[in-house]
């Protein structure tokens, strides 16, 4: 068995944090490297779609003074921003991706910084393509897949199928919030993502955004548009309700235009 570097299965999606952030283990709501050591000091994310989900939303009606629909929005917002992030960054920077399922990400409130902090368990299972190091390391964790179709199914699968929508139902029933918003604040954060890591990955960034968008059924909700720079930026068909806090916000990219 190979113990290089290209047997470490995470190692592209930590090495893009470092770029992104200056550092893959002091990132506010995520666990050092991403992966978890000491498991039974978290709980699995798969609890947020039940009793769990009263101290998301009040957390997150806390941090903003926010109303409980506002609250779920944003709270909604920033989970789904971190979440998808390695997944992201994994299928950009090297077509790997962690199975971002609720049993896999693990989460805890302890930190008052972040809403939640999130990790990965370690015997986290990645999803490969046949041509990667990773295919021939013996590593019990790695899925070999066929082609990059049924790569982004199983990211579809993990991350929205088995994680996402379970919590987004029980969002939708908790509050009046319409599932289409939730998911603009999914294709937003997807997009901006890549964006904010474009000068380290390869391959144009429009590009990689459409097959992720695609796979996850959301493309329809935000569009790519030039900012004043000439550089891509991130245009949403939907609002996170941050306007409607005590000190309003309109978010770069909102659908709801700041008056002149």
């Amino acid at each position: 068995m190979t113990t290089t570097l290209e047997a470490r299965p995470l190692s592209p999606i930590t090495a893009t944090l470092t770029a992104m952030f200056g550092t893959s283990t002091e990132i506010p709501g995520l666990a050092p490297d991403l992966v978890v050591t000491d498991p039974a000091a978290w709980r699995p994310t798969s609890l947020l779609a039940g009793d769990a989900l009263d101290l998301l939303l009040e957390s997150a009606g806390a941090r903003w003074t926010a109303q409980p629909h506002a609250a779920a929005a944003l709270a909604w917002k920033a989970y789904t921003y971190w979440l998808a992030l390695p997944a992201v960054l994994g299928y950009a920077s090297a077509r790997r991706i962690p199975l971002l399922t609720g049993a896999n990400v693990l989460m805890h409130f302890r930190d008052p910084r972040p809403l939640v902090t999130l990790g990965l368990h370690p015997a986290i299972p990645v999803a490969v393509l046949p041509h990667d190091p990773l295919a021939l390391s013996g590593l019990p964790q790695v899925r070999v897949v066929a082609d990059e179709d049924a790569l982004l199914a199983e990211l579809r699968r993990s991350l929205l199928d088995d994680h996402l929508t379970p919590l987004l139902d029980a969002i939708h029933d908790r509050v009046r919030l319409g599932k289409r918003t939730l998911l603009g604040s999914l294709a937003s954060g997807v997009a901006y993502g890549v964006l904010r890591s474009a000068d380290v990955l390869p391959g144009p960034s429009a590009e990689t955004i459409g097959r992720l968008l695609h796979a996850l059924g959301v493309e329809d909700l935000i569009e790519l548009v030039p900012d004043a720079a000439g550089k891509l930026d991130v245009q949403r068909k939907t609002c996170c309700l941050a306007f409607t806090l005590p000190q309003p916000k309109v978010c770069r990219g909102c659908c709801i235009k700041q008056n002149p």
